[in-house]
């Protein structure tokens, strides 16, 4: 790591170190803001099991049919919500099916996780309302997010504020959202990028590998952001295996997030059951 930059990590580290001690995590302390019933209960679990765990349901390979069952046997499995997104754009309509067909099979939430405006569906308990923070394109840091409050506040769907970055290659995520990847080897960027996010009053920081990538988000960069931020970190993208997501839950990830997974697998249960209990063993040591 650059000399400059070690001395902004490790002054950064000494605040920080000093603010957590205190005991002022987010999601367990004393800090003072508005949340809603899905962002509650996110907080609720991640306080209960330390971890959680988040399937993602992409509606373009997707029927409402087959996501319906895939989102009851991730329930099943243990799964603490449902994601519903993906990369490219479906039709709202589209999108409108499968959150009806989800509501229809499963109890836990239902989270939009939109790449664009037309991914809003107006039957969904939940947005996370994301700015992609190293997008070079102003549309996707706050362009989209102008078009779509609207929607969400006349839906009244619940808008949980997030923090988007995207890491590494990137996959399809970076190319259409335009995006400057942070490099594997620069997690002291990673570190300024989840501080603004905090700064600006977001909830969440999702750091994001893509879907597919053939490498995870490393975890010496979930390590340094996780020592710098006081808000729940998401990690998702490559996490194929327990032993991926337990890397990432041992490296201070709040929530991982796995989807190709559950497209490829012959029973989500018992894919889901596995990872889920791979993330509440490390929470638990």
């Amino acid at each position: 790591m650059p000399t400059a930059a070690l001395l902004i990590v490790t002054t950064l580290n000494l605040y920080h170190n000093e603010w957590r001690n205190s005991g002022r995590r987010a999601f367990g302390g004393s800090v003072d803001r508005m949340i809603g019933r899905v962002e509650s209960h996110l907080l609720a679990e991640i306080k209960k099991h330390g971890a959680i765990h988040l399937t993602l349901i992409d509606p373009e390979r997707e029927s409402p049919r087959s996501a319906a069952e895939k989102a009851s046997e991730s329930e099943k499995g243990g799964t603490t919500a449902i994601m519903v997104g993906g990369s490219t754009e479906a039709s709202p309509s589209h999108v409108d099916e499968i959150v009806k067909a989800i509501k229809k099979e499963a109890t836990i939430p239902v989270v939009l996780f939109p790449s664009n405006v037309t991914g809003i569906s107006k039957y969904a308990d939940a947005i996370w309302f994301m700015s992609l923070l190293n997008s070079s394109n102003q549309y996707f840091i706050t362009g989209a997010q102008a078009l779509g409050a609207p929607l969400v506040k006349k839906y009244k769907i619940e808008p949980i504020s997030l923090g988007y970055l995207v890491v590494g290659s990137g996959g399809t995520v970076a190319f259409i959202g335009q995006a400057n990847p942070i490099p594997y080897d620069h997690p002291e960027i990673a570190v300024i990028y989840a501080l603004a996010a905090q700064y600006l009053g977001m909830h969440f920081v999702y750091l994001e590998a893509g879907s597919g990538a053939k490498r995870p988000v490393p975890s010496e960069m979930i390590q340094l952001v996780r020592r710098n931020i006081v808000i729940p970190l998401i990690v998702g993208g490559g996490l194929r295996s327990t032993e991926s997501v337990r890397k990432a839950v041992e490296a201070g990830a709040d929530a991982v997030v796995t989807g190709t997974v559950v497209e490829n697998a012959s029973s989500v249960e018992t894919k889901i059951r596995r990872l889920v209990q791979s993330v509440r063993d490390i929470s638990r040591n």
